[in-house]
């Protein structure tokens, strides 16, 4: 068992790379709410945070979340998007669509990493990963 942690803008590693928390740190924190489990990310998650390396407005905004993003890679295991994850995500999508359930498509992913795994996910954001059905949610 472990956990995927979530990278949206309000969650667990954004929100900590904002406010000046090293990847230990956050791990820490991440560990006194969950227990020691094994912490990854989805591939997803690297997509989000190499984003905003780009988006940064300043040269050492950039800089610093570079080398925050290269320790957390250091740090963790980054789980692929197999065809098993994606087919899991369609029919997840699909149904959950049928029901007039939307889940966007990063959180999707993260979700269905976990699901696969038999990990939960960790976040600041529940209400999205929570329109995931069977997956376990923990906030921090």
């Amino acid at each position: 068992m472990g956990v995927i942690i979530d990278s949206s803008v309000s969650s667990v590693l954004i929100a900590g790379e904002r406010r000046g928390e090293g990847v230990s740190r956050i791990l820490e924190r991440v560990e006194a709410a969950c227990g020691q489990t094994e912490a990854a990310l989805s591939a997803v998650t690297v997509v989000e945070l190499t984003h905003g390396i780009y988006r940064a407005k300043t040269d050492a905004d950039r800089k610093r979340r570079e080398t925050f993003v290269e320790e957390l890679l250091v740090a963790m295991a980054v789980h692929p998007l197999t065809l098993e994850v994606a087919r899991l995500g369609g029919r997840i999508h699909g149904e959950q669509m049928g029901r007039g359930i939307t889940i966007d498509f990063p959180d999707l992913i993260i979700g269905v990493t976990a699901l696969h795994l038999g990990f939960d996910v960790v976040t600041a954001n529940v209400r999205h990963f929570q329109r995931v059905p069977g997956l376990n949610v923990l906030a921090i």
